[in-house]
């Protein structure tokens, strides 16, 4: 085979975006590359904005079919000059997947991995076949299956990332939102596994029952009308001064540096106007809540509020702790990094607009997995 079936997201002159199968030439690898056959590629939040950006997927609709299905959306027209520079250009999109190393490049590196299961992280993986580095390629262990390595780049390094940033910030426990996701379960784990404090926010009792049943040992829910004197008390039993935002809009982040102050207060050895000395930090790291970010100051004087990118976070701790990193998610990938799906589908049922609108839902506990090569 020389050419592969490659997913592109288009944004046009005429305020569309169109999603689209394309076919690409499969390349020959240079001496530390190899040929994947991708199997299996997951629907990440990070993957959406890429795919749709700021169109309206509740106005997509599909024409064609089979390998011609066109995805159309509209984008609103006073947005679309944030989008020029993307504008009549077809981007490949798919930050993560896993499959099977069918050729290869000369050097040993290259060679070892022929016939190997493994797990990429470099883009475009929405494609039957991906061309890659050798070195950005991780080993699954002996009865790993591609569905269970799909995800093994975003979500274990963003928790791992996490608990990282934690040490390195002086930080004793951590706080997270929309915490029954697929990452939230993972973080989880690994702050149990390492005896580190967790904050759990969720909205729903199910997901306060799904936590508990994990473990967890705090677990708060942000729709009751005790939900800040709650925080506050797990705040203060954990000593939590450190927040990771999956939402980004409204006042959740601002909440919960409020309860941080007071549950700082509570044993303070005496009054400040200026509020506590432990700094107290918020990181916006998602964009579920895409209304403005509220701050309502009244947190003291040592706080801040930023956003947190795990690429950049990977930079500042270097390639052997990265490597570390990865080395233990390969180590757990079917027990603490394992992830869990609601549907496969594939490349051209992906382009269906009904099924599109399923997974741009962003809803808890529902995760779509890709593969490319399904039906193909």
């Amino acid at each position: 085979m020389t050419t592969a079936l490659q997913m592109k997201s288009r944004v046009n002159g005429d305020a569309t975006l169109n999603l689209i199968l394309m076919d690409v030439d499969i390349p020959e690898p240079a001496d530390d590359q190899v040929i994947v056959r991708i199997e299996a590629a997951p629907i990440n939040p990070s993957d959406l904005g890429v795919l749709f950006g700021p169109a309206d997927i509740g106005q997509a609709a599909t024409t064609g079919s089979g390998k011609d299905s066109v995805l159309s959306a509209p984008i609103p027209e006073h947005l679309m000059p944030r989008l020029a520079a993307r504008s009549g250009k077809a981007l490949a999109v798919g930050n993560e997947g896993a499959g099977v190393v069918v050729s290869a490049g000369s050097s040993d590196a290259a060679q070892a991995l022929i016939g190997k299961t493994v797990a990429l992280f470099g883009g475009a993986m929405y494609a039957q076949y991906r061309c890659i580095e050798a070195a950005n390629c991780l080993p699954l262990p002996a009865g790993a299956t591609p569905r269970d390595g799909a995800s093994s780049f975003v979500n274990p390094m963003t928790a791992l990332g996490m608990v990282e940033t934690m040490r390195m910030e002086g930080h004793k426990a951590l706080v997270h939102t929309a915490a029954a996701s697929n990452l939230g379960q993972m973080l989880n784990k690994v702050c149990q596994a390492d005896g580190v404090d967790l904050v759990n926010v969720v909205r729903k009792q199910a997901q306060v029952d799904l936590l508990q049943a994990l473990g967890a040992k705090y677990v708060v829910n942000s729709s009751l009308d005790s939900f800040k004197a709650d925080l506050t008390d797990a705040l203060e039993a954990t000593g939590a001064t450190l927040a990771f935002d999956a939402t980004g809009g409204g006042k959740l982040a601002s909440d919960i540096l409020s309860c941080m102050e007071i549950a700082a207060s509570r044993n303070a050895a005496e009054y400040s106007v200026y509020g506590s000395i432990a700094h107290k930090q918020a990181y916006l790291y998602g964009g579920l809540d895409t209304s403005p970010t509220i701050l309502n100051r009244a947190y003291g004087m040592a706080w801040g509020v930023g956003g947190w990118l795990l690429p950049p976070f990977l930079q500042r701790i270097g390639l052997e702790r990265t490597g570390e990193l990865r080395m233990r998610v390969a180590r757990e990938i079917t027990t603490t990094f394992a992830s869990h799906y609601t549907q496969e589908i594939s490349l051209i049922e992906a382009l269906q607009a009904d099924t599109a609108k399923r997974y741009c839902a962003k809803s808890t506990g529902d995760k779509f997995l890709l593969n490319p090569n399904k039906g193909l």
